[in-house]
């Protein structure tokens, strides 16, 4: 496995990796701010102290589109976070960089496009799609990290 210093030299896999991993996190707080949103206009508070600040308590209550926002945040942390680790470890491994940017922009595009068709209500395949083809390139780059660390034992 090469060094951190001729990874960031020779190519362009981690730059790549960090480049989409970072669009992610910013994605998953966009997704918290229209989450928040969603509260303030829907008037459905999780905490009283919140619906009590915002009106009264009869807003200590939740709603289906609030709760649709919660989900596709709880989606995001239970991809998007393997992603961090799987595409940080197969940075290192040294793959072509057309093949790890193929990898990195498989999810980055998968996440972007299944929380655009979830929030926005979309036909459930396209949603269902795109969540397939982001964890088809986390198991592509997990089967990988499990090759290599296979034949260094």
């Amino acid at each position: 496995m090469p060094a951190l210093g001729q990874v960031m030299e020779n190519g362009q896999v981690l730059p790549a990796f960090l480049l989409c991993s970072t669009l992610l996190i910013i994605k998953m707080y966009a997704v918290g701010v229209i989450t928040g949103y969603t509260r303030l206009r829907k008037k459905a508070f999780a905490n009283p102290e919140d619906a009590l600040r915002h009106g009264g308590l009869q807003f200590y209550r939740s709603d289906p589109d609030v709760e649709r926002c919660l989900r596709a945040h709880r989606n995001d942390m239970e991809t998007i976070y393997p992603f961090l680790f799987l595409g940080f470890i197969y940075s290192f491994l040294g793959p072509t960089p057309l093949i790890a940017w193929i990898h990195f922009l498989v999810v980055l595009t998968g996440r972007v496009v299944h929380t655009v068709a979830y929030l926005g209500k979309l036909n459930p395949r396209i949603r269902s799609g795109a969540y397939v083809l982001a964890q088809f390139a986390c198991v592509s780059m997990a089967l990988q990290i499990i090759w290599e660390a296979a034949h260094h034992l």
